[in-house]
């Protein structure tokens, strides 16, 4: 497939399943060119949709909470220049947990997937992306410390909040840089992780949530959205 001077090349780390995976499949029937990351024995659905796109469509095995095998994705992709960097991947502990019965084992395993890898990746990654580009993570709106007034799921939450903040340093360190730094906040989604009593389907989620990514392409600075573009309050 010819590429158009509109086309994207987006960088998904976390998509073999659930939001990252609608992202990766809306992204390609906009055309865009998608590598498209799984941890190694769960890429079985991101394999069969490279048959479907072979030419806009890469797929990459890492699991984020590794850095050997981050640098390794690294120097595997030192070669491409990227219009966007997506880290979707993330997970949740059981919602009846609180911090006060949450086992330390538990409470480390969300925070380092959730907090800790991906900023780790925006780290490694930043400098393939184009200067005009777009680095963003999947945050969520139980990130916002504002919008707790139940106090249900702490730990995923916090491990949001965690995330929102050390964005929130990155911007700082490079308030030079002229990127686009985006929190998106897919809004409450029937997947395995969001269950099946959640309010939104994946496809009232994703298609809106490109669209507001597309719309702030460009714009610099760093920004707490939700997926209809509204802004998030921290």
């Amino acid at each position: 497939m010819p590429t158009s001077s509109s086309q994207l090349t987006v960088l998904l780390i976390g998509a073999s399943r659930g939001l990252g995976f609608a992202m990766a499949e809306e992204y390609l029937k906009r055309g865009d060119n998608v590598i498209a990351t799984g941890r190694a024995t769960s890429t079985d659905k991101l394999v069969q949709l490279a048959a479907r796109y072979p030419q806009q469509l890469t797929v990459e095995t890492v699991d984020i909470t590794q850095p050997d095998q981050v640098n390794a994705l690294y120097d595997r992709l030192r070669e491409r220049q990227l219009d966007m960097l997506f880290v979707n991947a993330g997970v949740k502990n059981d919602d009846r947990e609180t911090i006060a019965d949450v086992s330390t084992e538990e409470f480390t395993r969300v925070m380092v997937t959730n907090a800790l890898s991906p900023m780790r990746v925006i780290e490694r990654f930043q400098d393939r992306v184009l200067p005009t580009g777009t680095l963003a993570v999947m945050s969520s709106g139980q990130g916002s410390l504002t919008n707790n007034t139940n106090g249900h799921y702490e730990v995923y939450r916090g491990s949001k909040a965690a995330l929102n903040m050390f964005m929130r340093s990155f911007a700082a360190r490079h308030e030079t840089d002229q990127r686009t730094l985006l929190l998106m906040a897919p809004g409450w989604v029937r997947t395995d992780m969001g269950g099946p009593e959640a309010r939104l389907s994946i496809e009232e989620s994703i298609p809106a949530l490109l669209d507001t990514i597309a719309a702030n392409q460009g714009r610099g600075g760093l920004h707490y959205l939700d997926y209809l573009g509204r802004v998030v309050p921290w």
